[in-house]
């Protein structure tokens, strides 16, 4: 275990509007260590804390903010990767052990959301945000079912990697999106007009994509159309992502995290010394940038908000 600062990590300025995102003596914290890979990040407000997965180890962890401490919140969790929080409050995470998408209720019981697609077992849900509405949307590769490393070796039923949208009424779940090799990251924009999506098949296939698309989101908030490429990952692959409240893009990649502006020029770069998965916004005014690492967990404060 290890608290502190890593000496000599910092920013990287592409585009002069990035060096107004952080102050200038701002550094990287890391705040633990000891993961095998660190995945899905989501900050809890209310009770000022920081839920994440260590996906092979097959536990949730949970970092305390106002004594700094570490916790294991959940083991087994079935070897859950991305996580997010409803407008309620509560744990939403994608379990790629059980395949399947849950909801952890205030009382502790866990409540199944989504596990099967025309009667047909999911691969892997992987990542999944809430929109205002209720609904929740989420990928679905078959990370979890190629191997037994972070989940458990199968055959896939379905078709395809695609990606779902769960009715906050009806508990419908629909498929939004068909055309991904390997879907994983996805974001709103800040006026919900727009849905980013990580493509990361490179991971499985050199020759396939690693790249952020962007969709419009329809009118009636169900459905999407577009889909264009917006940026290319320069390093690695692009993996998880959070936007920030004037849109910009904070994505994982294997040397950090990089920053994009929302027509997807890269402004900026925060230097990691481990392969980035995933961020997300926290701190009581959302200003502090929580990343996780491979086998670490790592902060950073910024002047802009999530």
């Amino acid at each position: 275990m290890f608290y502190g600062q890593i000496e000599g990590s910092g920013f990287e300025i592409i585009e002069p509007e990035f060096a107004g995102c952080f102050v200038g003596h701002a550094r990287l914290d890391r705040l633990w260590t000891g993961c095998r890979w660190a995945e899905g990040p989501a900050w809890f407000a209310a009770g000022r804390y920081l839920l994440w997965s260590d996906l092979p180890n097959n536990r949730i962890m949970r970092w305390d903010e106002t004594d700094g401490s570490v916790s294991v919140f959940r083991q087994p969790c079935g070897n859950a990767n991305g996580n997010t929080v409803d407008a309620q409050g509560r744990l939403i995470s994608c379990e790629h052990l059980n395949r399947r998408v849950t909801r952890t209720e205030h009382d502790g019981r866990i409540t199944v959301l989504a596990d099967t697609y025309q009667g047909k077992r999911l691969n892997s849900p992987n990542d999944v945000v809430v929109k205002s509405d209720g609904s929740i949307w989420f990928t679905d590769p078959d990370y979890g079912i190629i191997a037994d490393y972070e989940g458990a070796l199968a055959e896939r039923e379905q078709d395809g990697c695609h990606v779902y949208r769960i009715d906050p009424h009806s508990g419908q779940l629909s498929r939004v999106a068909d055309d991904f090799h390997h879907p994983n990251g996805l974001a709103f924009s800040p006026d919900e007009k727009t849905l980013y999506i990580a493509d990361s098949g490179f991971t499985e296939d050199v020759t396939a994509p690693r790249h952020i698309r962007s969709f419009q989101v329809v009118s009636d908030g169900q459905s999407l159309t577009g889909g264009n490429v917006l940026m290319q990952c320069s390093a690695g692959f692009f993996d998880g992502f959070r936007v920030d409240c004037d849109g910009r893009i904070w994505t994982g990649t294997s040397e950090g995290v990089h920053c994009y502006r929302p027509e997807g020029y890269l402004i900026g770069k925060v230097h990691v010394p481990e392969m980035v998965s995933n961020v997300c916004f926290g701190g009581a005014r959302r200003n502090r940038l929580f990343i996780c690492g491979t086998t670490s967990l790592y902060a950073i404060y910024l002047k802009i908000n999530g």
